[in-house]
């Protein structure tokens, strides 16, 4: 009795966890509130192969059911043995032709839904947008807009933005669970897929593909805004000037110190294709450091001193000179008022 009781205590403690857990996630991080044209289809498929589901676990419980029940051992009649069915070429058809036409339920709905998302005939008439895949962030590259963006990728609500994607290393895959499904990120071809946003808000986007140490630190976000907003966005960093005076003078030192210390060689602000290290024209504008943490000066001090302790095995750890702390804090004042633009992550929520 005390095994049994052990055993039960160990379940109910296992689906407790499990059940806790699965209220775990972040704004904006689900498949089941889509808010997008290509996560709407998924969700329908998920709704449909939940159904089938349910069913064939509903027919399997209740043909248990009636088994165990009627054909179960009786004091009355020990030696009774059940009439045999095998060869029944009735039940055998039954239960071929079943599976066959739930199977076209699922299939049927999937294959539409694939080659729908995967069609690309309108790109030419639309947005489109250089995704690179990197450990561990990524880069867009808004082709015909001379702007580069990483970690923040904006987009004009309700417009079909088409996404042609390749890795500069591994492979990792491209996914926005609440507007889109995934899309792997190849370093030897290059994928397309579109994505649509319904409403104006910041989806969070993860890298779907384990590609390193920090693979689930491979956070990045869409921001869908009104197409009036976009156009004053992409007008703004086309006006960037990397040249720019900070009006502060600990940002001015900041900025001296960040090209003495050849941060530009890996990071631009402004239009560069510079692609080492992530576009910084923005930065300030942000809400996440290195897509994970928040950005503030204390985290971005710390990020500057030790990006190891933050995000293990990225590529700027030791690849540039050591910097004091007092260093490092003008550095984050300089990269900090890098606001090319009102449109920002935080104005979309709202």
């Amino acid at each position: 009795m005390k095994g049994w009781m052990g055993k039960i205590r160990a379940v109910f403690l296992l689906s407790l966890t499990a059940l806790v857990l699965s209220a775990c996630g972040k704004e904006n991080l689900t498949a089941l509130d889509p808010k997008g044209y290509g996560a709407e289809k998924s969700f329908d498929l998920i709704i449909i192969s939940t159904v089938v589901m349910l069913f064939v676990l509903a027919v399997v419980l209740l043909v248990y059911t009636i088994v165990l029940i009627r054909y179960r051992r009786k004091k009355q009649h020990p030696d009774f043995v059940p009439k045999q069915v095998e060869g029944n070429k009735t039940l055998e058809t039954v239960w071929t032709v079943i599976p066959i036409i739930l199977l076209l339920i699922i299939a049927v709905p999937t294959v539409t839904a694939t080659f729908d998302l995967a069609d690309t005939s309108g790109s030419n008439d639309k947005l489109n947008i250089q995704v690179t895949g990197n450990q561990y962030w990524w880069h867009f590259n808004y082709e015909g807009k001379e702007i580069q963006t990483s970690q923040d990728m904006y987009i004009p609500v309700g417009e079909k933005v088409y996404l042609n994607m390749k890795s500069s290393d591994v492979i990792h895959s491209f996914w926005v669970p609440t507007i889109t499904g995934k899309m792997d990120v190849n370093p030897e071809n290059e994928n397309t897929m579109y994505i649509e946003a319904d409403e104006e808000g910041v989806y969070w986007g993860k890298c779907a593909e384990f590609c390193g140490p920090s693979h689930s630190l491979m956070d990045f976000k869409v921001i869908a805004v009104s197409q009036e907003e976009f156009d004053q966005w992409v007008e703004d960093m086309q006006n960037v000037n990397p040249d720019a005076e900070p009006e502060s003078t600990v940002a001015q030192e900041g900025k001296s110190l960040f090209q003495e210390n050849n941060c530009m060689g890996c990071h631009a602000v402004g239009s560069s294709p510079v692609q080492v290290g992530p576009n910084l024209t923005d930065f300030g504008n942000r809400t996440k450091l290195a897509g994970v943490e928040e950005l503030n000066k204390e985290n971005l001090v710390k990020w500057i001193m030790d990006p190891e302790s933050m995000k293990p095995g990225n590529k700027m750890t030791g690849n540039y000179p050591e910097v004091s702390k007092g260093e490092a804090g003008k550095i984050a004042e300089y990269l900090l008022q890098l606001k090319p633009s009102d449109v920002t992550p935080e104005s979309a929520k709202d």
